[in-house]
């Protein structure tokens, strides 16, 4: 059996569902994001663990030039290490029959003999595993497979050592070392153009020259083991087989790109909803004030009536409750099915044995906290009005509103006005917090419309940027060995080659203070052409003669400044050690990149004119030619073509960050609609006597409509300048939270994107306005027009 304020609560909601339905969607949005975000935070976390711990993904990654098998026992027996996997690990060129441009490989090598991985154990997802006696049989990675529609018992012809080889896939397959499966250095995966692949030992390192040694090592750590130690004492065993620095896994491609994804997930299930439910707070305050004022009466009947305050409170407390918990329920539904769509992106992106939906049902109880704590937070002062009315004061009607002339009207910025505008601007002035409010709430959704906008700017700028503005060339080819100019005078000779520009990059470790990271050098001409370098401004950036030049993401890591010295420990060759000053910072959006002169690097090595790869233009009307030619060179690498690579952009980065942006630009909408729709109901309903009183007197519909109308329209028009500075500031801040080392996203905001948000707010508000001008027309002219007292 209900009680009588229960039963009242429930007749007060029945008459303001739409209301109630408008915060609750807010709300909602909110929440949705909340849970949508920490829940693919959970199906993430959860199943990467699952996959590292099941399949034994190694803790400590350590390439090298060639080392003989003895020298891994030698690590194994290093105090904390637990297991070692000695491997060959090589890129190669993959041919695919009717596609002309070269796709990419790495082969890694399987145990000999047959014998099961120790660490990065594959993941068959359908075939076998080669046998022990075959050489030319290997397991293809699973994302490759899909893109190129292979499947186990084809053949693919693959490059290795310089000779052109057919291969037959065995297997279809994943490793917990390629989630994130892409080239060296590339921070976008491109599917159909590079895969990963595992044959049997000694068919690879025979090919090689390999046979009896290994290039690549794998650790696995006893827990609460300290990794830098381990590193140093790697580092110095491997240094005289060409070691070229250990790492850990935090630092490990794959897994850093999956950390890098979390780390942006994290910012947004805090950030995002934390406006919409500030939103949802003004919006209460208004509606619950909107109910104590027209319920004077009936809070002074029910104290009469023996309720005490806190029952009076609690229950104006419980209209808040059940907003929230309306709004939770249709965030928690909202945020499962977002966050099984979005699902399917990840799933595009990280290769996963499974990647199943796991509900976080602990944000659910969060976002129910969360959602009547804000509510709760935002309407305290309006529930303390009710809780501290004496009954006598209430029983009379709330005193009326001082009449005097506006400040508008007496410094005389009305004299052109309407009567009604005149109206409308006073009653402005005579609630001034409401007012506020209102004002602040129409800002937060207008800001809100621009963020999306802003994600598509942005997008369409780093399109421009890196693949008209920096990156000129058609191809940029690698070589198996850094080598001399006759391999660079091979490249240049290429069938249709108009431009080529040589490179010369080393592994090395940059170290500024107690701050280092692993990455290669390169080694760029003056006056370089093909592949500029431009700083935050765009302005190309001229190579120095002396001095390193890298990316600002990067001397932020570092906590190096332009003219400071940057240690770098090249990790190739004679490993010197060097002290070099930092000349310029470039602006970039995929990964860290550090730059140099090619001659002054090559003096520094002290080597002559080595090169291990080119940026090449060419004739497209020679295409197919050009890209046969790179297929046949026997010292090729591997090759990255920029329209491929833009392909593999627009496919998974631009594609995924689109479908936040349809994302949020619908949440948008609904949150702008909703603050609109709330502020014209309240302004109706507390204003419903006096647009009756100027009926009766004799005002038509239109000129009561217009008083109503243009007071809601001048705080529209005021929010929207607050709104769009705010907008920029959030979308500046969002856009920050993707900044990390693998990927990050330029703040670009066009002049559109303001006019769109400024277009749906004002959309909103015609149609809002719409609607409360049908109901002005239903005013009851004798119900609202009896006195109260």
């Amino acid at each position: 059996m209900l009680e009588p304020l229960d039963l009242k609560l429930l007749r007060d909601l029945s008459r303001m569902k739409g209301q109630v339905l408008a915060v609750s969607l807010v709300m909602a949005c909110g929440l949705a994001m909340m849970i949508m975000t920490r829940s693919l935070i959970l199906t993430l976390e959860s199943t990467r663990t699952a996959y590292y711990q099941s399949h034994a993904l190694a803790d400590v990654f350590a390439p090298l030039k060639r080392a003989p098998l003895a020298v891994a026992e030698r690590v194994a027996v290093l105090p904390g290490v637990a297991g070692v996997e000695a491997r060959v690990a090589v890129d190669v060129t993959l041919d695919l029959p009717g596609v002309p441009e070269p796709a990419s490989g790495r082969i890694i090598s399987l145990p000999e003999d047959g014998a099961p991985q120790r660490l990065n154990r594959l993941f068959l997802r359908s075939g076998r595993l080669p046998r022990v006696d075959a050489r030319r049989e290997a397991v293809l990675g699973d994302a490759f497979a899909k893109a190129n529609g292979m499947r186990s018992g084809d053949s693919l012809v693959v490059v290795i050592n310089g000779r052109r080889e057919t291969l037959e896939i065995c297997g279809i397959g994943l490793s917990p070392e390629f989630v994130f499966e892409a080239r060296a250095g590339e921070t976008l995966p491109d599917h159909r153009r590079f895969s990963v692949l595992w044959m049997n030992y000694r068919a690879l390192a025979v090919a090689y020259n390999l046979d009896g040694a290994f290039n690549d090592l794998s650790l696995d750590l006893t827990p609460g083991t300290a990794v830098e130690p381990v590193i140093e004492e790697v580092d110095r065993i491997l240094a005289p087989y060409g070691g070229i620095g250990a790492y850990p896994r935090r630092e490990q491609a794959s897994a850093q790109r999956l950390d890098d994804e979390l780390r942006v997930l994290g910012s947004l299930a805090v950030v995002y909803p934390l406006v919409f439910l500030s939103v949802a707070a003004f919006m209460v305050n208004a509606v619950l004030a909107r109910i104590v004022r027209l319920q004077r009466e009936q809070i002074a009947q029910m104290k009469a009536l023996g309720y005490s305050s806190w029952q009076v409170g609690g229950h104006y407390l419980k209209f808040v409750m059940v907003i929230g918990l309306l709004g939770t329920v249709i965030g928690a539904v909202a945020g499962r099915y977002l966050g099984g769509y979005l699902l399917t992106m990840y799933d595009s992106i990280f290769g996963f044995p499974n990647l199943d939906f796991r509900m976080d049902y602990s944000a659910l109880g969060l976002a129910l906290l969360v959602c009547v704590g804000a509510s709760a937070a935002g309407v305290m002062t309006v529930v303390w009005q009710a809780v501290k009315l004496p009954p006598a004061e209430a029983m009379r009607p709330e005193p009326p509103a001082d009449f005097r002339p506006s400040l508008f009207e007496r410094i005389g910025l009305t004299k052109l006005l309407t009567p009604t505008m005149r109206m409308a601007l006073r009653n402005i002035e005579r609630r001034p917090w409401q007012s506020v409010f209102t004002c602040c709430g129409l800002a937060l959704a207008t800001g809100l419309m621009v963020l999306p906008g802003a994600m598509s700017d942005s997008i369409d700028y780093l399109l421009t940027f890196q693949w008209n503005r920096q990156q000129r060339q058609d191809a940029m080819v690698f070589l198996t060995e850094p080598g001399s100019p006759a391999g660079f005078h091979d490249l240049e000779h290429l069938p249709g080659v108009i431009r080529a520009e040589p490179l010369r990059s080393v592994p090395a470790r940059l170290r500024f203070g107690h701050r280092s990271r692993k990455l290669a050098v390169t080694g760029l001409e003056q006056g370089a052409y093909l592949n500029r370098l431009l700083d935050a401004a765009d302005n190309v950036i001229e190579m120095p003669q002396e001095g390193l030049v890298m990316s600002e993401k990067l001397a932020e890591v570092l906590g190096a400044r332009i003219g400071d010295t940057v240690q770098v420990e090249v990790m190739e060759g004679r490993r010197p050690v060097l002290q070099v000053p930092l000349r310029g910072l470039v602006q970039d959006f995929a990964g860290v990149a550090a730059y140099m002169d090619i001659t002054a690097l090559r003096r520094l090595l002290k080597e002559g004119e080595t090169i291990n790869g080119a940026y090449l233009t060419a004739d497209h009307a020679r295409w197919n030619d050009f890209m046969r030619g790179i297929k046949d060179t026997p010292r090729s690498a591997g090759v990255m073509v920029k329209r491929d690579q833009l392909a593999a952009f627009r496919e998974t980065t631009a594609k995924s960050i689109g479908m936040i942006r349809s994302l949020y630009f619908v949440l948008a909408v609904i949150v702008a609609f909703g603050v609109v729709y709330n502020s014209a109901r309240i302004a109706l309903s507390e204003r419903s006597r006096e647009l009756a009183t100027l009926r009766v007197v004799g005002f038509s519909l239109n000129e009561v409509r217009a008083v109503l109308i243009g007071e809601l329209a001048v705080l529209v028009l005021v929010a929207l300048p607050a709104g769009l500075w705010f907008g920029r500031g959030l979308a500046v801040f969002i856009m920050s939270s993707f900044s990390t080392e693998t990927v990050r996203m330029p703040i670009q905001i066009n002049s559109s994107t303001y006019s769109l948000a400024v277009t749906v707010v004002l959309a909103a508000a015609v149609s809002s306005f719409a609607l409360v001008s049908r109901m002005v027309a239903k005013l009851d002219l004798v119900g609202v027009l009896k006195a109260r007292d």
